[in-house]
């Protein structure tokens, strides 16, 4: 049987998608760039940004609802706990990235990427799970009003928060995950957030993984 594709495995890759470019450029960061520098730390708080929005949203109201349907407590309390871990690498990340905006020494940014490079693979390890324990037990009530509801929630944002989300997770979208979100999502309401209420990140963060 395939793989269903999810909103959250979209978001999941445009996660991964980042993390690998990120340790990409601070692999060849040019010893002394400060504008560099600049650019990858405001690229990393974006993605870090995105990151803590999707983890609330299911802390919040997905794990809430899968126990209200005695979902496994152990995999709910296994979920919670990987967040945990995420934020704390995510921090080392930041850590780095802070102290390499201060000082753009090539050094540092060797630093930084092994900071990533750890990161990448407590964050892979848990959409891994996430998708192959989470999702099974999460899609039979999809057709839910539980779920509808859920997903309301999950959808609520002001507008430039929602422009943002939608300009960065289609950023190098793989065609497979476009086509699921234009049947998701009407194709003008994506371009109109992405590129117009997004134009923040089309200015500012785009432009770093072009360089």
């Amino acid at each position: 049987m395939g793989t269903t594709m999810t909103m959250n495995r979209v978001i999941h890759a445009a996660v991964r998608r980042d993390l690998d470019r990120l340790e990409s450029a601070l692999a060849a960061f040019p010893d002394g760039d400060a504008e560099r520098a600049a650019a990858l730390h405001r690229a990393y708080a974006q993605l870090r940004d995105q990151l803590h929005h999707h983890h609330v949203g299911e802390d919040t109201h997905i794990w809430p609802m899968l126990a209200g349907f005695g979902v496994d407590a152990g995999l709910l309390a296994a979920m919670e706990s990987e967040h945990h871990a995420m934020a704390e690498s995510l921090t080392s990340v930041a850590e780095a990235l802070d102290a390499l905006a201060a000082d753009p020494r090539a050094a540092l940014a060797a630093t930084a990427r092994v900071r990533v490079a750890d990161a990448r693979e407590v964050v892979g390890q848990h959409l891994t799970h996430e998708e192959d324990a989470l999702e099974p037990a999460l899609l039979p009530y999809l057709d839910t009003p539980e779920w509808h509801a859920t997903e309301k929630k999950l959808r609520t944002a002001p507008p430039r928060v929602a422009g943002e989300f939608f300009a960065w997770v289609q950023d190098g979208m793989a065609p497979e995950h476009r086509a699921f979100l234009h049947a998701s999502v009407p194709r003008p309401v994506t371009f109109v957030l992405g590129r117009v209420l997004g134009r923040r990140y089309h200015r500012e963060v785009a432009p770093t993984w072009r360089s």
